[in-house]
C-alpha cells in the first residue's frame, strides 16, 4: 500500500478511490500547507497530488526519496520542478481539457464585465443611487464587431476565439515566438485577451513596452497567469488612462497584498482564480488527477502526462 499526500480537499467522490485504495493524507486547513509542511508531508510519500499554490521545487524533490508520481490539480504547472521530478524518474501530470471550456467562459464573462461596467453599475443600483435612466450613466465599449487579440492559441485560447466568432469580433491570434505579430495584434486589438503558460519567456511580457503599443481605449483580460503581466506596469497604465481598462483572474502574487498599487487603479475587476470553478471542471480534474496517480503508483505511463 503506498502513502499519498493530497494538498487540499477536492470535490467530487474521486478522491475516495485513493483513500479505498492507498494510505492517503489529505491535508485538512483550508489554506494549503506551508513549504516546511509541505516538506514534511512528502518526505515519507509515494505520490502527491498538488495545486497549483504548492511550490515542488528540486529541495523538496531530494528529500522525497520515496516519491513516484506528482499529479497537479491543474492545466499548468509552474509551480513543479519537472526538470528536477524527471531526472528523478518521478512521472508528473496534470489536468488539460477539464477546465478549457470554464476557463473560456469565464474570460468572456470578465470581457464583458470590463466593458460593459457590471460590477460599477451592479454596485451603484445595489447602494441606492439609482435615481432614473441617465442617457449617459455607465457608457462602455461595444464587444459585437470589436477586434479581440488572443496572445497563446492553445486549447482554451482556440474555445475563446469560437466564442467571440458568435459576438462578430475580429479574431487576431498570435504566439510569443513571433513578436513582430504580437506588436500587430498589441496595437489592432480592442481587447487583450492572456492565454500563455508562464515560463521564463513569458514572465512579464505584458509590461510596459506592450501597454505603449495598445490603443488607450483597449482593455485587457488576463485568465492564465499573473506573472505574465507585469503588475507594476499595468497599474502604472491604469493610474495614466494609457489603458481603459483590466479584468484579472489572476494576479502576481495571489492574492495581491491589502495595499497594492494595483487595488487603486481605476477600471480594475480582480477575481479570485476562478477560471475552473464549476462543478463538472472541478469534479473532473479531480477524476483526472487520481487517474494520473494510480498509473503512476501502478508503473504505468500517465493518462494525461505533462509535455515533454
Amino acid at each position: 500500500m503506498a502513502r499519498i499526500f493530497v494538498t487540499r480537499e477536492l470535490p467530487g467522490a474521486a478522491l475516495a478511490r485513493l483513500k479505498g485504495s492507498h494510505d492517503t493524507t489529505v491535508w485538512p486547513g483550508q489554506l494549503p500547507p506551508s513549504y516546511e509542511q509541505l516538506r514534511e508531508h512528502s518526505a515519507e510519500a509515494d505520490a502527491l497530488l498538488t495545486l497549483l499554490t504548492d511550490r515542488i521545487d528540486a529541495q523538496l524533490i531530494a528529500g522525497a526519496p520515496k516519491l513516484r508520481v506528482i499529479a497537479n490539480y491543474a492545466v499548468g504547472y509552474d509551480n513543479i520542478d519537472v526538470a528536477a521530478a524527471g531526472a528523478r524518474g518521478i512521472q508528473v501530470g496534470n489536468t488539460p481539457d477539464a477546465l478549457t471550456d470554464a476557463t473560456a467562459d469565464l474570460t468572456f464573462a470578465l470581457l464583458m464585465a470590463a466593458a460593459r461596467r457590471i460590477t460599477e453599475a451592479a454596485a451603484f443600483a445595489r447602494n441606492g443611487q439609482w435615481q432614473t435612466w441617465e442617457p449617459a450613466g455607465f457608457l462602455g465599449a461595444d464587444v459585437h464587431g470589436a477586434t479581440l487579440g488572443i496572445i497563446g492559441l492553445g486549447r482554451i485560447g482556440q474555445a475563446v476565439a469560437r466564442r467571440a466568432a458568435g459576438f462578430g469580433m475580429e479574431v487576431l491570434t498570435t504566439e510569443t515566438r513571433d513578436q513582430h505579430n504580437l506588436e500587430h495584434l498589441l496595437r489592432r486589438s480592442d481587447f487583450v485577451s492572456i492565454h500563455l503558460p508562464l515560463t521564463d519567456g513569458t514572465r512579464k511580457l505584458i509590461g510596459a513596452q506592450a501597454f505603449a503599443l495598445m490603443k488607450p481605449t483597449a482593455i485587457l483580460v488576463n485568465t492564465a497567469r499573473g506573472a505574465i503581466v507585469d503588475r507594476d506596469a499595468l497599474a502604472k497604465a491604469l493610474h495614466t488612462g494609457q489603458l481603459a481598462g483590466a479584468a484579472l483572474d489572476v494576479t502576481d502574487p495571489e492574492p495581491l497584498a491589502a495595499d497594492d498599487p494595483l487595488w487603486s487603479a481605476p477600471n480594475l475587476l480582480v477575481v479570485p482564480h476562478i477560471g475552473s470553478a464549476t462543478w463538472s471542471a472541478r469534479e473532473r480534474m479531480t477524476e483526472m488527477a487520481v487517474e494520473n496517480i494510480l498509473a503512476g503508483l501502478a508503473g504505468t505511463p500517465l493518462p494525461y502526462p505533462v509535455p515533454a
